[in-house]
């Protein structure tokens, strides 16, 4: 493919021994690199296919242009992971580059180009600083059996939906065979009717019953089957995690797939609590000095830590200790739980990036 136009006053044999950033604009079947020179002029753009030979292809073109050691890359968790992999086999030093805002856009226009340039400005400029996520370890398992299980979750439970729904409607002599019963014994019961040709409404009735119940039994023996695999990921990977109150194997894998398999990418504990969106943030103006809730970061792991946090509350002591004190002081039950979630944020940082808990995880009131 062609290189696409771009306006520089620079030849390329000027740039070809100073230092060169990359940025990289990804989809799902193109790239569109961009490289510009340490005073930030844009030398060339090309785009290449989302292939292996394509990524071959774009790092040899990237370093025609001088010397690349840095690359910056939009949506290294989704269309440009296999790319950010490549790189960093390569010795690049990858930066995920968020998108560039609306107030940009709207002043400089949409193009691939553009946007290819927006990143490796932002990685020369400094303003994106954040390290990818690497994708091939341990860490990658557990978010893939996660979205295995989500999705059979959600699928059994619409099955099951789908199941009554039919029963609401059938027969009564069948419905009142089938009514009263527990969830278990009604898809056991559902299993167990005699198979049949549907020929009219009532026979209909029951091929479908027994066609939902059997895949309601299918979906339960998958979930039950990512579960283990989820829980051997963890103890494999991070045993300390389920050996702390309130962390189950659901919550420590959403956070470890938060962090992601290089942890150390996490500067500080504070940055692995933004990430989860469990820090607060400064709101103050003039003479009002106050913290707003978070509502950025991880989603799941921030559920991930409610969850811990509501579980360390009703089994764990010293965390009701906790919230009786700072009830005292005057905090609501809310404000108490946001607190608690900073400091198991805090806890499972060093559980997560140290063999054995810091003095400093373990004086956390949350921290058993």
């Amino acid at each position: 493919m062609p290189s696409m136009p771009h306006p520089s006053l620079h030849s390329q044999d000027d740039n070809a021994t100073g230092e060169v950033v990359l940025g990289v604009d990804t989809h799902k079947d193109l790239h569109v690199a961009a490289v510009i020179t340490a005073l930030g002029v844009l030398v060339g753009s090309k785009a290449f296919p989302a292939t292996s030979t394509g990524y071959r292809q774009l790092l040899a073109w990237a370093r025609t242009f001088g010397t690349l050691r840095r690359a910056g890359v939009e949506c290294t968790g989704s269309y440009g992971a296999a790319l950010a992999r490549h790189l960093a086999a390569e010795g690049m030093q990858v930066i995920e580059v968020n998108q560039p805002d609306k107030a940009t856009r709207r002043r400089r226009g949409k193009t691939d180009i553009i946007d290819a340039e927006t990143a490796a400005r932002a990685v020369l400029s400094g303003r994106a600083t954040g390290s990818m996520k690497t994708g091939d370890g341990p860490v990658e398992m557990l978010r893939m059996f996660k979205l295995a299980k989500a999705s059979a979750i959600k699928a059994r439970t619409q099955t099951i939906n789908q199941l009554k729904a039919v029963l609401v409607a059938a027969d009564p002599v069948l419905r009142e065979a089938l009514s009263g019963l527990s969830n278990p014994t009604l898809f056991r019961r559902c299993v167990e009717l005699p198979p049949t040709t549907p020929s009219d409404v009532t026979s209909a009735a029951v091929y479908t019953l027994r066609l939902l119940a059997c895949r309601i039994r299918e979906l339960t023996v998958e979930i039950r089957d990512l579960e283990h695999r989820i829980t051997d990921a963890v103890t494999r990977h991070t045993p300390a995690l389920l050996e702390r109150p309130g962390i189950g194997p659901d919550s420590a894998a959403a956070l470890l797939v938060t962090a992601g398999d290089n942890p150390h990418r996490l500067h500080s504990e504070a940055s692995f609590s933004a990430l989860c969106g469990a820090s607060p943030i400064e709101a103050s103006s003039g003479k009002t000095q106050r913290r707003r809730l978070n509502r950025g970061g991880d989603r799941q792991a921030n559920a991930a830590l409610y969850r811990i946090a509501l579980s360390r509350l009703r089994w764990d002591q010293r965390t009701q200790n906790y919230l009786a004190r700072r009830a005292a002081e005057g905090k609501t039950r809310r404000e108490t739980i946001r607190c608690l979630k900073r400091y198991i944020a805090r806890e499972i940082y060093y559980l997560i990036t140290s063999p054995t808990p810091t003095p400093s995880a373990q004086s956390q009131p949350s921290a058993a």
